[in-house]
C-alpha cells in the first residue's frame, strides 16, 4: 500500500515538473516561427511516452528518462529563440544586391568596398564599386543601418541581383550571441606549484651551458660562375609588378584589335590654319561666357564642322552591315575622354541640331560624369562617327582607329607654329595637323579626302557656317 502511494506521488511530481518544461519549451517555439509547431508536438508525444514508462517500470529508471527529456527540450528551446532573434524573417536584416548593369552588360568585377563591417551606411549610400566593361557602377544601400557582413569579396565576378552585403536596420552591433550562450570565458590559469616542488623541479632540470659554442671554421665558398657574354643579363623578378587588367582595359583593348582585324584601315592627313578660329574664340570668349555660361572652346567648332563634312559626304556616317549599307539620317559624335581608369566615349545626340553653345555644354557635362565615373552606359552608347583629341597631350601625329561599328575617326593634334607661304611671304602661322582614318571597304579615297577637306575650309573661314558654302 505504502509503496503504490509513493509511486503515484513520484508520478504525479514529475508528470508536473515536465509539463511546464513542454509548456515553456512550446510557447518559445511558437513564438520563434510557426512552423515549429509540428515539432513541438512531437516532444510533447515522446514526453507523454516517457511518462507512460515512468509509471509502469519504476522510480529508479524513469528517472532518467524524464532528465533526459527536460534536458533536449532545453536545449532545443535555446535554439529556437536564437533563431528568432535575428531571423532575416522579421525585417531586421536587409540585403545590398547588384543593381541592374544596362542591356549589353551581363556581369562585372567587385572592384572595391567603399565600406567596412560594422559601418554606418544611409539609405541610397555607396557601399561597393562594380567595374564593367564600359563604366564603374555604385552599389547602393537600400537601408539606413549597420553592415553586418560582406557576402562576396573584392575581384569576385558578379550579375545583376547578385548579393553582396547584409545590413541590419537596427543600431546594435555586428556580434550577435544566443541568449541561452554565455560569452567564452578565459583559460582558468594552472595554479603555481609549491616552493618545495619548484625547488625539486629545478634541480632535476640540467642548467644550460653558458659558455659559448666556438667559431666554426670558415669554409670558402665556391667561385661563382661568370655568366657567357651571348647571355643577356636579365633584371630579377623582384623590380617586377603583375598587376590583372581591368575589364574597362580589356573591353577596349578587345575592342580596338578586332577593328583592326575587321576593317580595312587607310589614313588621310590634311593641316588646317586655325588663325581664324582662334581669332574667333578671343573676341567673343567673354561675351560668349555672359550669355551661356561656358567657355567658348575649339572643340564646338571642330564638330560643327564635322557635321558639315558628314552632311556633304553621306557615306562616311553610313555602316557596313553584312551584305547591306546602313545610311545614318542623324548624326551622332562621339567624344573619346581620357580618364584615370581608360578611355571612354561619351556621345553628343543629333549634333545636326545643336549650335556651339548647345555643344559646349554638352560635351563639358559628359567629360566631368567620365571624368568622376558617373557616366551612363546609355550616354556612350551608339555614335556615327568619332572626334579624338590627342592635342591635349601634346601629340603631333597619329594614326586613330576606328571604333565599331562606326566607319571613319578623326583625329586632332596639338596647335604649332609653322612657317607658312600667305600672299607670296613667308609667315608664322599656328597649325594642327588632321588625320581621318576609314574603313576602305566601304569609303573610297575621294569621299576621304572631300570630307577632310570640308573640315579644312570650315575650321578656316568659320563663316561658310552661317552662308552654307
Amino acid at each position: 500500500m505504502m509503496l503504490s502511494l509513493v509511486r503515484r506521488k513520484v508520478a504525479a511530481t514529475a508528470s508536473s515538473s515536465l509539463s511546464g518544461s513542454l509548456g515553456r519549451a512550446r510557447s518559445a517555439a511558437v513564438l520563434s516561427h510557426p512552423r515549429n509547431y509540428q515539432l513541438q508536438t512531437q516532444y510533447l508525444k515522446s514526453g507523454s511516452e516517457q511518462i507512460h514508462s515512468f509509471c509502469d517500470q519504476g522510480h529508479s529508471d524513469n528517472s532518467r528518462h524524464v532528465r533526459n527529456v527536460v534536458s533536449n527540450i532545453r536545449i532545443n528551446n535555446s535554439t529556437l529563440v536564437w533563431s528568432r532573434s535575428y531571423s532575416s524573417d522579421s525585417g531586421e536584416l536587409v540585403e545590398a544586391v547588384v543593381p541592374y548593369m544596362g542591356e549589353s552588360i551581363t556581369d562585372g568585377t567587385l572592384a572595391t568596398f567603399l565600406k567596412k563591417p560594422g559601418d554606418h551606411v544611409d539609405i541610397d549610400e555607396p557601399i561597393a564599386q562594380v567595374e564593367t566593361d564600359k563604366v564603374t557602377i555604385d552599389v547602393a544601400s537600400p537601408e539606413s543601418g549597420i553592415i553586418k557582413e560582406f557576402l562576396a569579396k573584392e575581384g569576385d565576378t558578379v550579375e545583376p541581383g547578385t548579393k553582396i552585403a547584409i545590413i541590419s536596420k537596427s543600431s546594435e552591433g555586428v556580434t550577435h550571441v544566443a541568449p541561452s550562450e554565455k560569452p567564452p570565458s578565459k583559460a582558468v590559469s594552472e595554479p603555481s606549484p609549491a616552493p618545495a616542488e619548484k625547488e625539486k623541479m629545478d634541480k632535476q632540470i640540467p642548467k644550460a651551458e653558458t659558455t659559448l659554442p666556438k667559431d666554426k671554421p670558415k669554409v670558402p665558398s665556391p667561385p661563382t660562375s661568370r655568366s657567357s657574354p651571348s647571355e643577356p643579363q636579365l633584371p630579377p623578378k623582384e623590380r617586377e609588378r603583375r598587376v590583372p587588367m581591368t575589364r574597362l582595359r580589356k573591353r577596349v583593348a578587345t575592342r580596338l584589335k578586332d577593328s583592326q582585324n575587321t576593317f580595312a584601315l587607310l589614313t588621310t592627313f590634311n593641316d588646317v590654319d586655325m588663325t581664324n578660329l582662334m581669332k574667333l574664340r578671343s573676341e567673343y570668349k567673354d561675351a560668349f561666357l555672359e550669355k551661356h555660361g561656358v567657355k567658348l572652346g575649339l572643340m564646338s567648332g571642330f564638330v560643327k564642322a564635322a557635321v558639315s563634312g558628314l552632311q556633304n559626304q553621306p557615306i562616311i556616317n553610313a555602316v557596313i552591315d553584312g551584305d547591306d549599307i546602313i545610311y545614318r539620317d542623324y548624326i551622332d559624335i562621339s567624344i573619346a575622354v581620357g580618364t584615370p581608369k581608360g578611355l571612354v566615349v561619351p556621345v553628343i545626340r543629333n549634333a545636326e541640331r545643336m549650335n556651339f553653345a548647345d555643344i559646349e555644354k554638352e560635351i563639358n557635362t559628359l567629360a566631368k560624369k567620365a571624368t568622376n565615373g558617373s557616366i551612363s552606359i546609355d550616354e556612350m552608347a551608339g555614335g556615327s562617327f568619332t572626334i579624338s583629341n590627342g592635342g591635349v597631350y601634346g601629340s603631333l601625329l597619329s594614326t586613330p582607329i576606328i571604333n565599331p561599328p562606326q566607319s571613319a575617326i578623326l583625329g586632332m593634334h596639338s596647335i604649332v607654329n609653322r612657317p607658312m607661304v600667305v600672299g607670296g611671304e613667308i609667315v608664322s602661322r599656328p597649325m594642327m595637323y588632321i588625320a581621318l582614318t576609314y574603313d576602305h571597304r566601304l569609303i573610297d579615297g575621294r569621299e576621304a579626302v572631300f570630307f577632310l577637306r570640308r573640315i579644312k575650309d570650315v575650321i578656316e573661314d568659320p563663316r561658310r557656317l552661317l552662308l552654307d558654302i
